[in-house]
């Protein structure tokens, strides 16, 4: 596919917006996770009916094709959710190819966990190779970090903060507890993997500067050739961090939850779904709480992967957009935050979190009144295992 563009290093990255992409181009953001990919797909989704009249189509149904992403990279998805099938990657191929000519846009961070090339150029084949242009996201690993750490323990992780970094950053392979980590954010390596299958003058890299809080969206409407203006952040307290606390204590009955081999089924309802997603929603933390922070000399490893990889990725002839000088800076540690086990959570929050499950299991089907004397886990109903868990964790609580 041609581009209006010639390939650049990273000694020569572009600072002033970009010019647009061909019309009909099908612009593929494959993320990775926790660079902006959340605000992103917020503001083109809500965006989809007045870029189709700049001829710009939005197909997937949703802010977020995680499925349609998951099915075609044969990935299990979250812990305890139904498999996504090869039906949710067709649903969207089809709504792709409807847009005919026009300019289209899919984004989703975890076409990053493509496993291999054959599976890369699967996806780039069904969309349509000759009209395929890749965009890839970067933070530093400094401010995705912390981030991504809740993220894994709001899927079940057990593991606290600096145990987590000390086996990403100092223990071979690198590997334990979450292989998916560095499938992700080793950039680099991200980069190539997707250069080798599209060419370089088909893969753009921009890196964000969280400074400019508008900048991304503005990257996104100059390749897009939206007027300015036109993309603008839409609030989601369904994809918030959470706070220290709040991922404490999660961890907390993830330790509990696991110990007693209880089924992932009932986690992704009660828990993710139920627990967590009612805490986001009607908690709003504030300036006071607790940040999560990296100690540092996880700031100095994470720069100096940083600048290893933005190296790297200059010598490969892509397109970089913005400053690669930022994924190699070491930012300021915290001065005055506590320890995990210092976190405090707020009895309101906890609350909210148990009522969040309790709305769920009381949603579910009443138990069979014929019931064996001895019971397994997968034999109790939903309400009691709600009201045994919420025990226990609120009696844990009450002890830290």
């Amino acid at each position: 596919m041609e581009t209006d563009c010639s390939t650049r290093h990273a000694t020569a990255a572009e600072t002033a917006a970009p010019a647009p992409l061909p019309s009909g181009t099908r612009l593929l953001h494959i993320g990775p996770h926790k660079t902006g990919t959340t605000s992103i797909q917020g503001a083109l989704f809500a965006a989809k009916e007045a870029m189709a009249e700049h001829g710009v189509a939005f197909p997937a149904h949703s802010r977020h094709p995680m499925e349609a992403a998951l099915a075609v990279c044969a990935r299990p998805g979250m812990m305890g959710d139904t498999r996504p099938t090869e039906g949710h990657w067709q649903r969207l191929l089809d709504a792709v190819h409807a847009a005919k000519k026009q300019t289209s846009v899919i984004s989703s961070e975890f076409f990053a966990d493509a496993p291999d090339d054959e599976t890369i150029a699967r996806v780039v084949d069904d969309l349509g190779r000759d009209r395929v242009h890749v965009l890839v996201t970067l933070r530093p690993l400094a401010k995705i970090m912390p981030s991504q750490w809740q993220q894994y323990v709001q899927n079940g992780l057990r593991m606290g903060y600096e145990d987590w970094l000390d086996h990403m950053l100092r223990k071979a392979p690198y590997e334990k507890p979450n292989p998916s980590f560095w499938r992700r954010h080793r950039h680099d390596r991200l980069v190539e993997r997707w250069t080798r299958v599209v060419g370089a003058e088909n893969v753009t890299v921009v890196v964000v500067d969280d400074r400019d809080r508008g900048g991304l969206m503005r990257t996104f409407e100059s390749l897009l050739g939206l007027p300015d203006g036109l993309l603008s952040e839409v609030p989601d307290t369904a994809n918030r961090s959470l706070t220290l606390a709040e991922t404490e204590m999660l961890r907390k009955l993830n330790m509990e939850f696991r110990g007693n081999g209880l089924p992932d089924e009932l986690y992704s309802k009660l828990v993710r779904n139920g627990a967590v997603m009612h805490m986001k929603n009607t908690c709003r933390p504030t300036a006071d709480d607790p940040r999560i922070t990296t100690p540092t000399w996880a700031l100095e490893a994470a720069a100096g992967i940083g600048g290893e990889m933005a190296e790297r990725i200059g010598t490969m002839g892509v397109r970089i957009l913005g400053d690669p000088a930022l994924l190699s800076a070491v930012p300021s540690p915290g001065q005055d935050d506590p320890e995990p086990e210092a976190a405090r959570i707020d009895p309101e929050v906890a609350a909210q979190a148990l009522y969040g499950a309790l709305v769920v299991a009381a949603e579910a089907p009443p138990a069979s009144p014929a019931r064996p004397a001895t019971r397994t886990v997968h034999q109790t109903s939903s309400k009691e295992l709600v009201r045994v868990l919420g025990h226990r964790v609120l009696k844990r609580l009450k002890g830290s």
